[in-house]
């Protein structure tokens, strides 16, 4: 089979991966049909691709010592983390696709081009090597995309649990409401008989002050939250539908936050918490105003809900000097951190998607490549959390809202949580959009 031959061209691979890397970024930047990775920095857009192929060049120098020459085990966790990540950095299931198939014919380039100068070689061999890549590049593909969609049914199965418990509201809903009116009906039978509705009891001047106190908390408590997951329904099934299109245009993005900050004042000053803003300067940007700010009113939304003392800070400012593309809008609060519930497994995917980003970045730097050696897809869910389950309807919907909308603009969603510290919810958009990218 050639070992010693597939092990130099194993050799020959490392060398040339920065060249591959640069190959292959270029033929993404000229796709037409891949825009979403135009504003990231070079090693959150290169972040698990270098680990693919370092996984490819070591199967192929570990043929020599009997090793598996599918390489099936070194690089599924690879493959699994770059779906996780592009998932996390707003790049819809075709692009995750298409940059993979790019990347294959930079490799297969690689291929050809050592097989034309080392002609001496037995056909054989480099007939093993594409082999061996073939079967990497497919698996890898089917990582990528299974880790992806697993997230997308992630998704969808919060979005069960959060119907799930509106229709549980409303049945309570409705049974709170016919106790009443038996108690109602008891109290009035004399002078009132039946009374057919609530509006009707709270207009009757026989109701009791305590009846209609009861009648308004039970409304006010309802009405508002179920017309809210109405809402959240609605626009998570226009963002679905493909019916959402992102409105780009100049705006400054402090005072918008402001702005909306200061109109949210009463919905925290109600649960006594603060609501702060903090800007170091204006900052102009390109970008869509509306859905920019819905991003940022479910972020803040979310975090008065769940917060019990304390606060929430809103901030927004420039990229860091190897991200100076992008911007940031943040959100952080001071609750009990993100753990059991509807939206609990998305989190737990943005998490880890953030903490490994922050770890390529790194090991990037240092000129290391990032391996990730398990599945992703069962390590989401928080073990062994002591803290007491609140599953609130609208949780995971609002979170998936924000994670459709980032999407919809090219943005990457970032989130650390901590027990008992609070939950940091970061968004980075990209500071100006080139021309094929207005109209997705």
């Amino acid at each position: 089979m050639g070992i010693a031959e597939l092990a130099a061209v194993g050799a020959h691979l490392k060398q040339r991966r920065d060249a591959i890397l640069k190959a292959w970024r270029g033929a993404v930047t000229e796709d037409p049909m891949l825009t979403t990775g135009a504003s990231l920095p070079r090693a959150q857009f290169h972040d698990h691709i270098p680990a693919l192929l370092a996984d490819f060049e070591r199967t192929l120098a570990g043929t020599s010592d009997g090793a598996d020459v599918d390489g099936r085990d070194v690089h599924q966790g690879d493959a699994a983390a770059h779906g996780l990540h592009r998932w996390q950095q707003g790049f819809d299931l075709s692009e995750v696709t298409r940059e993979l198939g790019r990347l294959n014919e930079c490799v297969v380039v690689e291929l050809e081009s050592y097989a034309m100068v080392h002609a001496e070689l037995a056909p054989d061999v480099m007939a093993q090597a594409r082999r061996i890549w073939a079967r990497q590049c497919a698996d890898a593909i089917s990582a990528s995309v299974s880790q992806y969609f697993e997230l997308q049914q992630i998704e969808a199965t919060s979005h069960i649990r959060d119907l799930e418990l509106a229709l549980k509201a409303m049945r309570e809903l409705e049974q709170e409401r016919a106790r009443l009116w038996h108690e109602a009906a008891h109290d009035l039978r004399g002078g009132l008989g039946v009374v057919a509705s609530a509006t009707a009891g709270l207009a009757s001047p026989q109701a009791s002050e305590q009846m209609r106190e009861r009648f308004v908390r039970l409304l006010d408590r309802n009405v508002g939250s179920l017309s809210h997951l109405l809402n959240d329904v609605t626009s998570l099934a226009r963002l679905q539908g493909g019916l959402e299109h992102r409105v780009l245009a100049p705006l400054e993005v402090a005072a918008l936050l402001a702005g909306l900050c200061e109109e949210m004042q009463p919905y925290a000053q109600q649960r006594a918490l603060y609501l702060r803003f903090s800007a170091e300067a204006p900052m102009a940007v390109e970008g869509d105003a509306v859905k920019i700010r819905r991003i940022a009113q479910n972020l803040v939304i979310n975090a008065l809900k769940y917060t019990v003392s304390g606060g929430v800070t809103v901030s927004c400012g420039p990229g860091s000097a190897t991200d100076s593309d992008r911007w940031f809008l943040q959100v952080k609060d001071t609750g009990p951190g993100f753990h059991a519930g509807p939206g609990s497994q998305l989190a737990g995917a943005i998490e880890e998607a953030t903490e490994q980003a922050r770890q390529v970045t790194a090991d990037h730097a240092s000129g290391k490549v990032t391996h990730v050696d398990v599945e992703l897809a069962d390590t989401y869910p928080a073990p062994d959390d002591p803290r007491e389950i609140r599953a609130v309807p609208g949780e995971g919907l609002g979170l998936s809202i924000v994670k459709r909308l980032c999407s919809l603009l090219d943005a990457t969603t970032e989130l650390q949580s901590e027990m008992g510290v609070g939950t940091t919810f970061r968004v980075l958009l990209p500071r100006r959009y080139g021309e094929a990218a207005a109209q997705p």
